[in-house]
């Protein structure tokens, strides 16, 4: 049994290092905060509101920056309403699929009813990336805009949703990292009363995505020499994080039975170091590639 079976999502949470004593209490949902709020508004969970935050500052910029790479506003919104909730669904297939013996009832038959209940938990950003941006490709192919050009101003969007939707899985008390002694370790409380000090792994990837935004808008998107840079740029970066963040991490989806130096392979590892080698190569290649914006420029002024 791993840490996420025995931490509550409503466990106080205090950074003992950096804070002393003192602890958050909120619960995951609104009604945590606001009392007399009608039912159903009180059972809405922070997750969602923050993932929501992050998807409307995320379309602002997105849609604020569409005509630098020849796109119309409307090309992003289409995108967008598509992308979204065909995204969250493929995140929960990918879940899934990775963890199919908890979708399974007594028999061994599946639980279709349970798979579908989204609000219970059990996304993976990996699957929302995925068919978020095939659903952008056939979208670019029924509008006939530049799918790369569109991915080159929707990743800015998307490291804006991950930023902010992180702090839900703080909100959960979930998607943290292994027992550790560093001074900004987080403190969670088992169901048991034990005390556990672990790596605040949402925070490394929230923070991680958040400079990746900042550089890939301030240094590469005014340098971008061809469409699809950006989007490699945010594989390239992503993949590094995501390489080195999900080995601290306790609630990892594994390859199944697959194992590599005797340990087992962690799916999001595998994936982000495929992508690493392949952005990095790819993006080497156009680089090469490319026409150096700034010496044409001086070519064409002689």
């Amino acid at each position: 049994m791993s840490l996420k079976d025995i931490i509550p999502n409503s466990s106080p949470i205090s950074f003992p290092g950096l804070f002393g004593d003192w602890q958050f209490t909120l619960g995951p949902t609104l009604g945590d905060l606001f009392e007399g709020l009608p039912a159903f508004l009180g059972r809405i969970h922070w997750y969602g509101v923050l993932i929501a935050l992050g998807l409307l500052l995320g379309l602002g910029l997105c849609m604020r920056l569409s005509k630098r790479f020849g796109l119309t506003e409307d090309n992003v919104m289409d995108t967008v309403l598509w992308g979204v909730p065909l995204g969250v669904l493929g995140a929960r297939l990918y879940y899934v699929i990775f963890y199919l013996d908890l979708y399974k009832n007594a028999d061994g038959s599946l639980n279709f009813s349970q798979m579908l209940r989204i609000q219970d938990g059990g996304l993976a950003i990996y699957g929302g990336i995925i068919v978020g941006f095939l659903t952008a490709y056939i979208l670019s192919r029924v509008k006939k805009f530049s799918y790369l050009a569109m991915m080159d101003d929707i990743v800015m969007g998307v490291l804006i949703g991950q930023a902010i939707g992180r702090w839900g899985n703080f909100m959960n008390r979930e998607a943290f990292g292994a027992v550790t002694e560093a001074p900004w370790r987080m403190r969670l409380w088992a169901r048991d009363g034990q005390l556990y000090d672990v790596h605040p792994t949402f925070f490394y990837e929230s923070l991680w995505n958040l400079i990746g935004l900042l550089l890939i808008r301030f240094v590469v998107t005014p340098r971008r020499r061809f469409d699809g840079e950006n989007l490699l740029c945010y594989f390239l970066w992503y993949g590094l994080g995501r390489l080195w963040i999900e080995g601290l991490r306790e609630d990892s989806l594994y390859l199944f039975n697959a194992t590599l130096f005797g340990e087992p392979v962690r799916v999001s590892q595998a994936l982000s170091a495929v992508l690493v080698v392949v952005s990095a190569a790819l993006l080497v290649w156009k680089l090469r590639k490319a026409p150096n914006k700034a010496e044409e420029a001086k070519t064409e002024s002689k």
